[in-house]
């Protein structure tokens, strides 16, 4: 027995407030610092740690190994204003009221979950390509490029409303700011850190030093390149074919002597003469060849993928550099990082580029996390996880409880408990009814099967079996075989409709049209 002398408790008590008192402070302090990294229009199929065959991804791999890789990770809506917005409030675009890039204004001041971060001592930034406007809130320090920004010497937007032009290429020097906002961070508060990236974004320009980077790659072209669309009207009426919407100047950088392209004109001198002295021979051997049809549309391909996946692998040399910053400032085993895009993109799927359809190449999104001492190095996640499930999962995993109003949920239990249960479906709503010409079109996705509505350009159903049609090439809409599919995910579709709140996809939805197959019957 331990015998206490009653005489000096008092100091006995002093101490063991003292200890409490030291422990909760670290518990405070100890709460996961967390990095998202956000990319523009990258995809899947460009990440090594999916298993593309394209190009190497060694430090966004280096993410997924030392955590989890999400297989089925998809977006709430395949465009960027709107994912990201999504993102910080949690909420479908129906619900936070940015629907699209063309008539939508992002409203700073709603409830977002950087906000909760902020109320228990999260210091909060964010540095980059933001693209919902020029006010951040929520933010401790923001640093930002004007809409899409540039990727040679770009603008940054300051916090009193100055703009700055930075000389480099835009991936560098996002990263460059970051590392100067790390520095002169609170030491002893956690922090959260959004890094938005323009990689890889229309126009696809590569920093200087990786200009060559892929021109002695052959790129195989997708077996569904020369789809013909067969029964898929919404895909057949697109503006974002490789053949016919591929620029030559604006994309592929074949400009006229006398352009006024501002991503050029911009350059300084050195950086021009750089950058001709690789495209203009390229241009000369093009005016030469004289291709035409099918051998010019494949010539662009090359060329699009070139550009594409040399302007993905600065961004993935800065990913490096961050993680290595972590490293050499003991922050790796208390920091969540977290990267994906805003939605995936096509590269040369169904003779495309761009994204905004609930098809898989541009509705799903790569993403990956590392959670050092609750994810296990080398976890693969099967489950359906959502952008909308970010805020609640880092809610979650800072201790703080998630508004009941959040239409997005946290992740973290199905990756750390095997008995826990997640999403069986996913809702999309895609709105936006220019760009590109594709029309506005929800949906639902299962483990098996899709339904989409489209609807104002194109009025039409599709339906598609992934597990015999994995590239959606064939509409099942109409095929009595599959009725009672068709009516099941219409009941699936109406459910999560009904769920989320959606009234004008519940109205559209409601109204029949040819091939409803009697949806309401059972």
């Amino acid at each position: 027995m331990i015998k206490i002398d009653m005489r000096n408790s008092w100091i006995l008590l002093l101490l063991v407030l003292g200890l409490v008192s030291c422990q909760n402070e670290s518990q405070e302090i100890a709460k996961p610092n967390i990095i998202i990294i956000i990319s523009d229009d990258h995809t899947q199929q460009a990440i090594s740690a999916y298993g593309s065959k394209l190009t190497q991804t060694p430090n966004i791999d280096r993410i997924a190994n030392e955590g989890v890789l999400f297989n089925k990770a998809y977006v709430n809506n395949s465009i960027c204003g709107p994912s990201r917005a999504a993102l910080l409030t949690g909420k479908y675009s129906h619900k936070n009221g940015y629907r699209d890039n063309e008539n939508s204004s992002y409203d700073s001041s709603q409830d977002q979950f950087v906000n909760h971060l902020q109320k228990v001592g999260y210091q909060t930034a964010w540095i980059g390509k933001y693209h919902l406007g020029e006010d951040p809130q929520g933010f401790d320090y923001w640093e930002i490029l004007p809409g899409q920004g540039h990727y040679y010497n770009p603008d940054f937007i300051q916090m009193d409303g100055s703009r700055v032009r930075k000389e480099g290429y835009v991936s560098n020097l996002i990263e460059d700011a970051a590392e100067s906002w790390l520095d002169s961070r609170d030491q002893d508060l956690p922090f959260l850190l959004i890094l938005g990236h323009k990689a890889t974004h229309r126009t696809w320009m590569p920093d200087l030093d990786d200009l060559d980077m892929f021109d002695e790659v052959e790129f195989p072209l997708p077996d569904n390149f020369y789809d013909n669309y067969q029964n898929r009207e919404a895909a057949r009426v697109q503006d974002m074919s490789i053949a016919h919407s591929m620029q030559m100047a604006y994309d592929l950088k074949m400009y006229p002597e006398d352009t006024k392209d501002g991503n050029v004109t911009r350059m300084t001198a050195d950086q021009r003469e750089r950058f001709d002295g690789y495209y203009k021979p390229i241009q000369k051997a093009l005016n030469e060849a004289e291709l035409e049809g099918d051998a010019l549309t494949e010539w662009k391909f090359q060329r699009y993928m070139r550009d594409y996946l040399a302007t993905a692998a600065s961004m993935d040399r800065n990913i490096g550099r961050l993680l290595d910053y972590l490293d050499n400032h003991a922050l790796s085993e208390n920091t969540i990082v977290i990267y994906l895009s805003d939605q995936g993109f096509y590269l040369g799927e169904h003779g495309w580029f761009d994204k905004r359809f609930m098809y898989e190449e541009s509705f799903r999104t790569p993403m990956m996390m590392r959670y050092p001492g609750v994810i296990a190095p080398g976890t693969v996640s099967e489950d359906f996880v959502m952008n909308l499930d970010i805020g609640p999962s880092m809610l979650q995993a800072a201790g703080l409880e998630i508004p009941k109003d959040m239409d997005g949920i946290s992740f973290l239990p199905v990756l750390t408990d095997p008995e826990a249960e997640g999403r069986d479906a996913v809702y999309y709503h895609y709105y936006e009814n220019g760009e590109h010409a594709v029309s506005p079109h929800f949906g639902v996705w299962t483990d098996r099967y899709k339904l989409l509505r489209f609807y104002k350009r194109v009025e039409e159903w599709e339906l598609y079996d992934l597990g015999n049609d994995p590239q959606e090439l064939n509409n099942l809409l109409g095929n009595e075989e599959y009725a009672e599919v068709h009516r099941e995910m219409y009941s699936k579709l109406m459910k999560v409709i009904e769920k989320y709140g959606d009234e004008e996809a519940k109205t559209i939805a409601e109204h029949p049209l040819n091939g409803d197959l009697n949806l309401r019957k059972k």
